[in-house]
Parts: C-alpha cells; structure tokens; sequence
C-alpha cells in the first residue's frame, strides 16, 4: 500500500495540456493495476497530485446541461475563453487566473475505497484552510463542493469539485477561487445552480490579493493529515 504522492505544480497551464497529461498519469496507474492482476505481480502503484493555474476555460462535466453556458462561440472568444465538454462528474464551471486548481490521481486502493469519503475529504482540507483564514466554511446538503453561509440568501460558493474515478484511481479534482476573476462566473450558470453566488477568497478578507503558495501549503498540510499521505516533490 502505497501512501507517498508525487506533488507537481504545472504553474499555468493549458486546460487541454493538463487533462492529456492528467489521462496519461491515469492510465499509467490504471495499467498497473490491470498487469497486477493478470499476471498476479505485486507492482506498486503510484499516486500524483498536481496543482495548476489555468487560462479562462468552461468546462462542463459529463452528465451536464450545455444552456448552463450562457456564451456562444463568438462570444467565448470574445473573452478569450475556451470550452471543453469533459469525463468529470458535475455540471459546468469556470476556470481562470487567480484560482488554483488540483488534481488528485490517486489509487484509492493505497487509501480507502469509498469515492463518498474521498470527495468528503477534499470538502474537508478546504474547509480547514479556509478556516485558517478566519471563515466558517461548509458543505451544502446534495451540492458538492465547499460554501458560505449556507442555509442563508447569502450562500455562495467558493470552491467547487468534480472528479473521475475507475478501478479507484481518482482524476480530476478541485478549484479554489483564491484571487479569482469573479466576472467569468456570470457566463454561466455554475454547477447548475441558480440564484447562488460565487466568491473568492480575497474578496472574503477584503484584500486585494491572497498569497496563492501560502494556500497550496495550507492545502497540502490538511490533505497530508486526512489522507495519512506523504508527498515527494516532482519537477
């Protein structure tokens, strides 16, 4: 069983350039676990985790609604956005400067084999960062990803997930608005959801900007507790 994850940070990357890299990373693993059981070796799997920034995108996951994008194709290039229809669960949502994305590829079988209790993690290592930022971060009852005053007119989301997973080998992930462009929001209807707003982190604090590298060290303490992971650094 195999806990150490390899930690890369792509810095800002293409959205296509880092799925292809991401499937790649997926198989890899997923081959493993096929060559394990037919040939009954013992070969460890790997575990990745990459961090990335990405240019403006709308993706849109894989049981999605595409009227939940409110842009046309002139229109997208207009804001100097691109749209991909993609394998993730979830609907559609936005990806841009300021936010920081993560991909967990894991082999969930290293870990647990409960893809509940593995997005619930990733709930949970946003919310204790956030918290150490000051804010009540929470779940919102049948709608993934991380809130604010929930229950409340003012509910609003600020982090939101979407993940793949076969054989228990996990893709996709997370995006915390952290110093996000909040206007690419109004594009579309995020997650499906109507009439709940989006934030960003340094709106929250009233800041004009959040140190991004504090955040990712934040994210990777809280992921390294719940997970019992140990992450090496790859280039």
């Amino acid at each position: 069983m195999n806990k150490k994850v390899e930690l890369q940070d792509l810095g800002f990357k293409d959205y296509k350039d880092t799925w292809d890299y991401q499937e790649a990373l997926f198989k890899a693993i997923v081959d493993t676990k096929i060559k394990n059981r037919r040939e009954d070796a013992n070969l460890e799997t790997q575990n990745h985790f990459l961090f990335v920034e990405h240019p403006h995108v709308y993706t849109l996951g894989k049981s999605g609604d595409l009227s939940n994008l409110l842009l046309d194709e002139a229109q997208l290039q207009e804001k100097g956005a691109s749209f991909y229809k993609i394998n993730r669960g979830g609907d559609i949502t936005y990806h841009g400067p300021g936010q920081i994305v993560g991909y967990p590829i894991l082999d969930l079988e290293n870990f647990f084999t409960d893809i509940h209790k593995y997005l619930r993690f990733l709930e949970e290592m946003i919310i204790l960062t956030l918290e150490e930022y000051g804010l009540k971060a929470e779940r919102s009852p049948g709608e993934t990803g991380v809130w604010l005053d929930v229950g409340t007119p003012f509910a609003r989301k600020i982090c939101a997930m979407g993940v793949r997973a076969s054989r228990w080998v996990t893709m996709h992930g997370f995006a915390l608005n952290v110093n996000a462009d909040l206007g690419y929001f109004d594009n579309i209807i995020p997650c499906g959801i109507r009439g709940k707003a989006v934030t960003s982190l340094n709106v929250e604090l009233g800041v004009e900007r959040v140190s991004e590298s504090d955040v990712k060290e934040k994210l990777l303490h809280h992921f390294s507790n719940l997970f019992q992971a140990e992450f090496l650094v790859t280039k």
